[in-house]
């Protein structure tokens, strides 16, 4: 078997490699969307997580997130004001929550991480453009993933998009390349940076690229827990996530699923 490409520390993923991908990315997303659905009022996040757990072993997968420097959970499961990182437990979903799951998981020793925003019930106005500012900026920058693009002009088109609805960007928490280990190189903030306008993407990267958008202000903070990011001012947050390939041509989302919070069909962006 060849030997994994780099591109100034970027792993290049080849032919067969990719397909290994395209596996976990299917896995990831059918679990993703699995537990999104099983969403209803009066349900646990611990009783999400434990069925997302169920999935993977079903799937003959494994959770990349179980245990990874000491997690706790299968899956990340965030409430509202929870930006990321939060861990199933006892409470309850209410009317009105805006659920965000992140899954990752493993298969043939490949990983496919993606992450979508519920939201439960009828939601406010506000809950609903965040809603669909998060999701069509996720999509502004995986129209940027192609051969040739510096990766700034896809991290600054997050951050383009959501602050003309007066939302803000997470900056203390980045996506990021994936493939045999969840985290690779390179990170990619939803913001332009130094850092991020130095890369070229190239055919055979591969990026979790994933919009964090809070309501309010953009700061953070954990919890006691170590793991729960919440909001500095408590406002709401939303989180999407795709596993994408840079391909010659069109990127290639290896974690598809329906949109969620389409724009033309909740009336607020346009």
């Amino acid at each position: 078997m060849a030997k994994r490409k780099k591109k100034k520390g970027i792993p290049i993923k080849s032919a067969e490699e990719i397909e290994k991908m395209r596996v976990a990315g299917k896995v990831a997303s059918t679990v993703l969307q699995a537990a999104a659905r099983a969403i209803e009022v009066g349900k646990t996040t611990g009783d999400i997580d434990a069925l997302a757990a169920q999935l993977i072993e079903e799937h003959g997968a494994t959770s990349a997130f179980l245990n990874y420097r000491g997690f706790p959970g299968n899956i990340c499961i965030s409430v509202n004001d929870e930006v990321v990182h939060g861990i199933g437990g006892p409470r309850r979903i209410q009317p009105g929550d805006l659920v965000k799951i992140d899954v990752g998981i493993k298969i043939g020793g490949w990983i496919g991480d993606n992450a979508v925003t519920v939201p439960v019930g009828p939601v406010d106005e506000e809950a609903r453009r965040l809603l669909a500012a998060t999701e069509q900026s996720l999509f502004e920058a995986i129209d940027r993933a192609r051969e040739g693009t510096r990766l700034g002009e896809l991290c600054g088109s997050v951050e383009q998009h959501v602050r003309q609805f007066g939302f803000s960007v997470v900056r203390d928490l980045v996506g990021h390349g994936v493939g045999r280990d969840l985290h690779e190189d390179p990170q990619v903030p939803n913001y332009r940076s130094p850092e991020s306008n130095r890369v070229t993407l190239s055919a055979g990267m591969i990026l979790a690229i994933e919009p964090m958008v809070n309501a309010g202000t953009g700061a953070v903070q954990w919890l006691d827990d170590g793991w729960t990011v919440v909001t500095r001012d408590r406002k709401p947050s939303a989180h999407f996530e795709h596993t994408v390939l840079v391909t010659t041509g069109d990127p290639e989302i290896l974690t598809d699923r329906p949109r969620t919070a389409l724009p033309e069909q909740l009336g607020v962006l346009m």
